[in-house]
């Protein structure tokens, strides 16, 4: 049977928004990691693949050293559910910190909080109080 996981590729960035995403959760663990080795384009040592758990499910977080024409799109987001609204705000703010908002924290009729960001990266995320 086939597995899902989500792969997020940064260019440049990746350990920086690890570092970042398990401030805020802290079930985000970080398992196997592989660094870049000497003649790879980017200093030796320099993260390169992570695989990481995040409330159950799996990413690949890739750190490609070179700049492409694309990058993350809304469209893509990682959808959060919050136990309470004190965590869902803290995480928004944190995570919109030199990003954009799309959506902030409101009630839209569909749950008791919603907001919907992309962070400093590009990823989307959108944090949710269910109802």
């Amino acid at each position: 049977m086939p597995k899902v996981k989500t792969h997020l590729m940064f260019q440049g960035e990746a350990q920086q928004a690890i570092d970042l995403y398990s401030s805020l959760f802290s079930d985000f663990t970080v398992g196997a990691t592989e660094n870049y080795g000497a003649d790879e384009g980017v200093p030796e040592g320099t993260l390169k693949l992570a695989e990481v758990t995040f409330a159950g499910h799996e990413l690949i977080i890739l750190n490609s050293p070179p700049v492409h024409d694309f990058t993350f799109t809304p469209a893509m987001s990682l959808f959060v559910d919050f136990e309470t609204e004190p965590e869902l705000e803290t995480a928004f703010a944190k995570l919109s910190e030199d990003g954009k908002v799309m959506m902030p924290p409101g009630d839209y009729g569909f749950s008791r909080r919603f907001g919907w960001l992309t962070d400093r990266f590009g990823v989307s995320w959108q944090l949710n109080l269910p109802a």
